[in-house]
């Protein structure tokens, strides 16, 4: 069993990427967000999401907005760190499960987050180590129609920003998948691996629409 997993994830991985795409978001503001486009809609009965990214902000006491897709109607699912540094996993707000992880210094993290509905198990991953699992939203399924955007937390379908609640940093990989990796895949991931077929989102190919002073850099 072992064996296949392992080359279950040989078979995904790519080799080292250097270089790539990145956002910056440069200062504390309620104006700058980016909107992400899924390459399908986010009707979900399992996922996998995973975030690289940068940020000082974790040396501060309030909560900092991570990744957010809202629906017309509530916050459907985001990804927030809090003031006390613990992590919060909204899945149909106000449902939320909180992860207590080591401290995050302002250098580079990678965070993931896998979630199925049929258990309702619900891991988080912090620079390839995972906290303990927890059963949350058993039998959920993440209804699409919404809006994904990065470095804002909106409290309504379009908008209603805070600046005190805004990301500030960089963010290097955004990915998505509509399935639960394996802990070996997440793990690779961590150290820098990318995986072919992300196939909600795949940072190298999907669509962004900057607002504000957000800004993309591309890097050979």
């Amino acid at each position: 069993m072992k064996l296949i997993l392992l080359m279950f994830v040989a078979t995904i991985l790519l080799p080292d990427v250097k270089g790539g795409r990145s956002l910056v978001f440069p200062e504390q503001t309620s104006t700058s967000f980016v909107e992400l486009t899924p390459a399908k809609p986010l009707s979900l009965n399992a996922f996998t999401l995973c975030l690289r990214l940068a940020t000082e902000q974790f040396n501060e006491r309030r909560e900092v907005i991570l990744f957010h897709y809202r629906t017309q109607d509530t916050d459907e699912l985001t990804l927030w760190r809090l003031n006390d540094g613990r992590l919060k996993l909204f899945l149909n707000a106000p449902q939320a499960a909180y992860f207590v992880v080591p401290e995050m210094g302002p250098l580079e993290n990678h965070v993931c987050v896998a979630w199925e509905s049929l258990t309702g198990r619900t891991t988080l991953y912090l620079n390839g180590r995972s906290a303990a699992s927890q059963i949350f939203q058993k039998g959920y399924t993440v209804q699409s129609g919404g809006r994904v955007i990065l470095g804002q937390d909106a409290d309504s379908f379009l908008g209603d920003f805070e600046a005190d609640q805004s990301f500030v940093g960089e963010v290097f990989e955004v990915n998505m998948w509509d399935r639960v990796l394996p802990p070996d895949a997440v793990q690779q991931l961590s150290t820098g691996k990318c995986f072919s077929y992300a196939n909600v989102i795949d940072w190298a190919t999907v669509e962004l629409i900057l607002h504000g002073n957000a800004v993309e850099f591309q890097e050979s």
